[in-house]
């Protein structure tokens, strides 16, 4: 089966739900997702993006005003208006899966774990300007330790793709495929209920 036959019928079979990208800051969920909306014919939504624009305030902003808590109950919020939309990509933060009451939202779609290898993220995070507040001083030690807790939480999703240099374009095809396979199991995702257009 080629690549277009492959997406289209995983696009079918999802039936309209959302699929949520989860994984650590610098996984590449902001650049896979939009790559993965156009195979699929979705529409594309970043959480910080739409945080930042609600807000008029950068994440980091966020942060200093209102601390983590606050910025996570706004994460939330967001995220429930999101999920009252379908057929959407949606590339969350990093932390969006520490609070249970947001797996109520990411399970009523498809959560997908981009799980990229932690010298290549924190490759790219030294990298990369944009501030992230719980990365500051240590950046090594503090996204391992932010890695140590919210493992168990990842492994809760429903595909877990293992990735390294790989472009956002064989990413997208690694999720398809993983999507293809849950979905064709009896027991994988056929039993949720579809939207019907």
């Amino acid at each position: 089966m080629d690549d277009l036959s492959r997406f289209n019928q995983v696009c079918k079979k999802l039936g309209g739900r959302n699929l949520y990208l989860v994984g650590m800051m610098g996984s590449g969920k902001s650049r896979t997702g939009p790559v993965l909306a156009k195979k699929l014919s979705y529409g594309f939504v970043d959480v910080d993006d739409v945080i930042e624009k609600v807000t008029n305030q950068s994440i980091s902003e966020i942060f200093d005003q209102e601390g983590e808590i606050g910025f996570r109950e706004i994460e939330t919020q967001i995220l429930q208006e999101i999920g009252q939309r379908h057929s959407l990509v949606v590339a969350t933060g990093g932390g969006i899966v520490t609070r249970p009451e947001n797996w109520g939202i990411l399970h009523q779609g498809v959560v997908i774990w981009i799980d990229l290898d932690r010298e290549i993220a924190l490759s790219r995070l030294r990298s990369d300007e944009t501030p992230r507040p719980l990365l500051q001083k240590n950046l090594d030690d503090n996204f391992d330790c932010l890695f140590k807790e919210r493992l168990p939480i990842y492994l809760e999703s429903d595909v877990h793709l293992s990735v390294r240099e790989e472009s956002p374009d064989d990413v997208a095809i690694g999720i398809c495929t993983n999507l293809q396979l849950l979905l064709l199991k009896d027991e994988g995702l056929d039993g949720r209920q579809t939207i019907e257009e």
